[in-house]
């Protein structure tokens, strides 16, 4: 597919969410932009922002399948990927496929089950499949994890370990509506807009030929060098005790190249690397004294970046 029919296609998924979605442009092109880099998305907010209403417009918009999952202590492994049920009639064990054989997967609450629970995503999100009794089976492509947490309440969750946060290739937070975005909001409402109904715009089959086209995106040397300075800024702040892995490389890389490609262009610029560092590498550092501080994340990295020397040279092939 085209860079510029890429484009063309991802305004029109843009353009479709935001009929329901009032003042989340940025949450709604970063999501796009983790999907495109073949990757998985954490929403961190407070409740009421529209965080699980965006997921399932995304799925509307590209015809996927949606599932929803509501993260509780009490929830099961087999719960997500699913089970084996003894059939009387045939005497054998048929296996019930759980909501995590979906195109876009929705992961309520995530850090509410308990870590067990949550450890049945980390296969599936790593290596698109789930074992279950011995027993490997692939996943729906394009599979597409949305996780949302509730950055206000702590009581009763369980946090997400490292290797489940690495996962995730962004970790984005719902920006606040001005006052006209909240006007709007209540106009629709009294308006008896509140279920508008979305069609899809694209197909999935277009879901995955952007997906292809993005991996040919071209990233010059200089750029690499870029990134790679970038993680290894991580890895040398004082304020850091633990900088981002090579899978924040990879996923920098991608997601700077889905991020090119949204806009037209079949190259990487350094611009492209500044906008998506602190969503791709924020929650893959561990700051020193941050309690979990996502904001204090992105100005660390904001300021990582800053510091690092911008290449100049033409970034065309």
């Amino acid at each position: 597919m085209e860079i510029k029919e890429i484009a063309s296609k991802i305004k029109l998924i843009k353009d479709n969410i935001s009929r329901v979605i009032v003042g989340k442009d940025k949450a709604i092109e970063l999501m796009l932009v983790s999907l495109l880099a073949d990757g998985h998305v954490l929403l961190e907010d407070r409740p009421g922002t529209g965080k699980t209403t965006m997921a399932r417009c995304l799925a509307e918009s590209i015809s996927g399948v949606f599932k929803r999952v509501q993260f509780t202590p009490d929830l099961l492994p087999s719960d997500i990927t699913g089970i084996n049920i003894f059939n009387r009639s045939t005497s054998e064990f048929e296996f019930v496929p759980g909501p995590v054989f979906a195109n876009i997967l929705l992961a309520d609450e995530i850090n509410r089950a308990t870590p067990r629970t949550q450890s049945a995503l980390l296969e599936a999100m790593g290596e698109r499949q789930v074992s279950t009794d011995g027993v490997t089976r692939a996943l729906t492509e394009p599979f597409f994890v949305i996780a949302t947490e509730n950055s206000i309440e702590n009581a009763g969750t369980y946090p997400l370990p490292e290797a489940e946060l690495d996962r995730f290739s962004m970790k984005i937070s719902m920006e606040d509506t001005d006052s006209n975005e909240e006007l709007a909001i209540i106009n629709r409402f009294i308006a008896g807009e509140k279920e508008i109904k979305i069609e899809s715009v694209v197909d999935i089959s277009d879901i995955m030929e952007m997906k292809k086209s993005i991996k040919g995106v071209f990233v010059h040397e200089c750029v690499k060098k870029y990134i790679v300075d970038i993680i290894m800024g991580t890895r040398k702040n004082p304020h850091i005790s633990c900088g981002a892995s090579s899978r924040g490389t990879l996923m920098l890389a991608g997601c700077s190249q889905a991020y090119a490609a949204m806009r037209g262009r079949g190259y990487v610029e350094p611009d492209d690397v500044r906008a998506v560092a602190p969503y791709v590498l924020g929650h893959r550092i561990i700051a020193v004294n941050s309690m979990g501080d996502t904001r204090n994340s992105y100005r660390l990295i904001e300021n990582i970046v800053g510091e690092i020397q911008v290449p100049v040279e033409s970034w065309e092939r």
